[in-house]
């Protein structure tokens, strides 16, 4: 099951139906969301993981706790470290009816790192994940508004929602194993019941036309002189003025005009597919023990990894979701075995390579995190 379908039901219906207009209520198991965030999970990473901020961050009553309140400074290996998240200020100030916010979960918790990865992968927009431990009867924020869509993914207690759509105001009370969707500016508050409540937001920051456009404009128009100042006195001589302005639409014009579709959209896409954050975790193993990987060794797909190989004259592109990486057009045949097996050995790629280069290109996109070894 894809990322998409497991917050939504149906990805595809989602997709054509559902993004971006309504308010959107699934269903899931309550083990298969606990899974991706656990109350334990929190209590871990807020006591003994030794995070900072910005990473957590605490709110009461529809404001946000001044940081000084629950870190602390320290020193490791003779350097001052400043922001240190102090787990018992944390306790306290949760016990007092504070919530406590896990900031950028997809960078650094492996089971939302993989679910955004796959989301973003499903959706072409760039995610994140958040967390949210309110105590029993408490508030965070009070009614606002996201400037992103957002998935909103219930795995202990409950907590009582107020939301609007095109629908009107509605009361949702989300339980463990439920997934909300919520449209980029739906207004929402939310409050815990009887126990504490943990929810996980997963943001989608869509990247709208305007977006990919004036990126595309911009570039063209790079050296044009449009980032500098208007002239001084310009709202005194109004024709001189209007000259100066009609000039720059027409280099406007000049550019758009000579923009190409084809090669707008392959760029967009390769920007999208190397700016990704890496999913790396058993990399290191795996480069230790690189000069040990022989012709029958398994390797697979590492998840939440990135592949698409783009033809660049004799040689391709072959895009790894944090980078790229150039290689020679003859290998093409083999970089599309391996993208369609999630696992594989070198010597499976016999009938297209040798046997001394089959181990060379699976070394590499060992080395590159494309591949980890199966353990």
């Amino acid at each position: 099951m894809d990322a998409l379908t497991q917050l939504s039901g149906d990805g595809q219906t989602f997709c054509e139906k559902i993004w971006g207009r309504s308010i959107h209520l699934h269903r899931r198991h309550e083990g298969e969301l606990s899974d991706l965030l656990s109350l334990g999970d929190v209590d871990t990473l807020v006591t003994s993981s030794g995070l900072r901020t910005p990473t957590v961050r605490l709110a009461q009553d529809g404001a946000v706790l001044p940081s000084s309140r629950y870190t602390r400074a320290t020193r490791i290996g003779g350097v001052a470290v400043t922001g240190l998240v102090d787990g018992r200020k944390v306790l306290d100030l949760f016990a007092a009816g504070a919530t406590v916010i896990l900031q950028g979960l997809h960078r650094y918790w492996p089971p939302l790192a993989r679910l955004v990865a796959e989301l973003e992968d499903s959706l072409g927009h760039p995610c994140q994940a958040n967390a949210y431990l309110t105590p029993a009867g408490a508030q965070g924020f009070a009614r606002h508004r996201d400037t992103h869509d957002v998935f909103v993914l219930q795995t202990y207690g409950d907590k009582q929602w107020e939301v609007e759509d095109d629908a009107g105001p509605r009361q949702v009370l989300m339980e463990p194993g439920m997934c909300m969707y919520l449209p980029t500016g739906t207004p929402h508050s939310a409050r815990a019941q009887t126990d504490a409540s943990l929810h996980i937001t997963v943001g989608i920051n869509r990247i709208l036309w305007s977006d990919l456009l004036t990126r595309a404009v911009r570039s063209q128009l790079s050296g044009a002189g449009i980032d500098e100042p208007l002239p001084a006195g310009y709202h005194r001589d109004g024709a001189e003025f209007a000259r100066a302005v009609t000039q720059h639409i027409d280099s406007l014009r000049t550019a758009v005009a000579v923009l190409d579709g084809e090669q707008l959209a392959a760029s967009e896409s390769a920007r999208f597919q190397t700016t990704r954050t890496a999913s790396l975790k058993g990399g290191l193993v795996d480069r230790i023990r690189l000069g040990s990987l022989d012709d029958h060794t398994t390797v697979r797909r590492r998840l939440g990894s990135v592949l698409a190989v783009v033809p660049d004259g004799d040689r391709l592109r072959v895009l790894l979701g944090d980078r790229e990486m150039r290689v020679p057009g003859w290998l093409r045949p083999a970089l599309m075995y391996v993208e369609h097996h999630q696992q594989l050995t070198p010597a499976d790629l016999g009938a297209l390579l040798d046997p001394e280069s089959s181990l060379v290109l699976v070394r590499r996109l060992v080395r590159e995190g494309l591949l980890e070894v199966a353990r």
